[in-house]
């Protein structure tokens, strides 16, 4: 890929402004695209409601949740706890976008039609948790008041590129948290329900990594220079949760999410697609920000070899105690 024009590739006539004004049809394009292929569901059907019963409270048949109840495994649970907390925060995110991108022309349409999608996971969610009594209700609600509570400020709220090439790789590591979640749940039920979700989620990434190439053809050195700060310096927007490194790293042992999954299942499939460490036509801090990404990604690689083989010692010593 080369910029077809001096004029279009410079940094310095930039803002975000006349981005947004720029990838404007490109943003249409991918909406109406968007609309075609993606399909309505009902979250009502894919709860087992008759499995709910009452708890504690202003029922007298009121029954206690116990651990013992759940039929989803110990980092099933932690997972499913950190993935709805982290959708709970929808309101934030809405308005950080809606700031950020604007309510009007196809910006705005978009902007409320992710939402409304959005919506639909934490209600599935939480319905289908306090149906199959799949973790203790009471401590998910004081997590969610304790989160919510706290509000959301992107990393990226600065800059309207950074904060395309943040969600064109976040959609993607929710889609691949939820996915392996289900995988790792135990319960077939939870499995479909996730699976769901993660079909959304896959739509909104492609959305947001058409958007990251029509940037990339527009503002190239501008671009690059985001996805190297995005991909350097990612983190979850659920990082705010309540005991969220001890839940991180459960679920990385559990193989929900960690280093060697964020490498190759979120980073590379992106930079991949988008062909990022082959452009071309790059100006002097472009092509710095281009060469400091691939360090980055090289440097991570091996730190997750590092993770591979820690786990891998991990599963063998649980082996031989399960043998013994």
């Amino acid at each position: 890929m080369s910029i077809a024009s001096p004029h279009l590739g410079s940094s310095s006539g930039w803002t975000d402004a006349r981005l947004l004004y720029a990838l404007e049809e490109v943003v249409e394009k991918e909406l109406n695209r968007h609309l075609k292929v993606t399909k309505d569901w009902m979250p009502h059907e894919y709860v087992p409601f008759s499995d709910a019963r009452n708890f504690p409270g202003f029922f007298e048949d009121g029954e206690a949740w116990e651990k013992g109840q759940s039929k989803v495994t110990e980092v099933g649970r932690i997972a499913l706890v950190v993935n709805l907390l982290t959708e709970d925060n929808l309101p934030s995110y809405h308005h950080e976008i809606a700031t950020l991108f604007g309510r009007e022309g196809a910006w705005g349409t978009w902007v409320h039609r992710w939402t409304a999608e959005e919506g639909r996971h934490g209600i599935v969610m939480r319905d289908y948790l306090l149906a199959s009594r799949a973790v203790d209700p009471d401590k998910l609600e004081q997590f969610r008041m304790a989160h919510m509570s706290e509000g959301f400020e992107s990393d990226n709220r600065h800059s309207m590129l950074h904060s395309i090439a943040y969600v064109a790789f976040q959609e993607l590591a929710t889609r691949i948290s939820h996915r392996n979640t289900g995988h790792q749940s135990g319960d077939p039920v939870c499995d479909r329900m996730l699976a769901r979700i993660a079909t959304d989620e896959n739509l909104h990434m492609v959305f947001y990594r058409n958007l990251l190439k029509a940037a990339f053809e527009l503002a190239p050195d501008l671009t690059m220079q985001a996805v190297r700060d995005v991909v350097v310096n990612f983190r979850m927007p659920g990082h705010g949760i309540p005991g969220f490194e001890r839940a991180a790293a459960q679920m990385a042992i559990g193989e929900v999410y960690n280093m060697r999954i964020h490498h190759d299942d979120v980073l590379q499939p992106v930079i991949r697609y988008l062909k990022v460490m082959e452009i071309d036509g790059l100006g002097p801090e472009g092509v710095k920000a281009q060469e400091e990404l691939g360090l980055f990604l090289g440097g991570l690689d091996a730190e997750a070899s590092k993770f591979d083989e820690k786990l891998a010692a991990r599963k063998a010593r649980m082996a031989a105690r399960a043998a013994g």
